[in-house]
């Protein structure tokens, strides 16, 4: 599949805003590191801020979208391990968008900060409500919210501070916030 000329800057975007900050990376950067001027990235994006804000609201957009096929299945504890497994996968592909959303989410303009948090509140729900089912009369929806952010924290830090390979990290990851959700109760 042939990335677009767009999807490659976001792509490369991503990893600088990631590694250097958002406030240390200029146009310059972006357009050098993707082999064009600076000043020619404004034919894809009008800034850097609307780069950052398409690479976290789509992504935002697309978790909900795939929990909402995953947590469709019908068997409760099946739909829980499919959405952690779809996270795992996310928070191992995509290291870099979650370094931005914990450290650039502040310099998305407010109205797509707001939508960008309701998406993300709707997917956190999502998984609160599949635990629930997936643990019946052991998780009333407040501890079932604290064990999904939890079990969120577990997955997404991991990627940043280890070099394990993700054939052995994904499996581990998956079984480990299986059974954090499970203890939570």
């Amino acid at each position: 599949m042939t990335v677009s000329r767009r999807d490659q800057i976001l792509q490369v975007a991503a990893r600088l805003f990631a590694e250097r900050g958002y406030h240390s990376v200029g146009m310059d950067d972006i357009g050098a590191a993707v082999g064009i001027s600076g000043p020619a990235l404004y034919k894809h994006f009008r800034g850097k801020e609307a780069m950052l804000t398409e690479l976290l609201v789509d992504i935002s957009e697309q978790l909900l979208a795939r929990g909402e096929l995953r947590a469709s299945i019908e068997d409760p504890k099946q739909a829980l391990a499919a959405l952690i497994e779809g996270q795992v996968e996310f928070a191992l592909r995509h290291p870099d968008l979650i370094t931005l959303h914990d450290h650039a989410l502040n310099q998305v303009p407010t109205a797509e900060r707001h939508r960008i948090r309701r998406v993300q509140r709707a997917y956190v729900e999502l998984w609160v409500e599949v635990a629930m089912k997936a643990h019946p009369n052991r998780l009333d929806d407040r501890e079932a919210r604290a064990a999904v952010h939890a079990a969120f924290g577990l997955i997404n830090s991991t990627p940043h501070t280890l070099r394990t390979p993700q054939r052995i990290l994904a499996p581990m990851l998956s079984r480990m916030a299986l059974a954090a959700l499970a203890a939570a109760g």
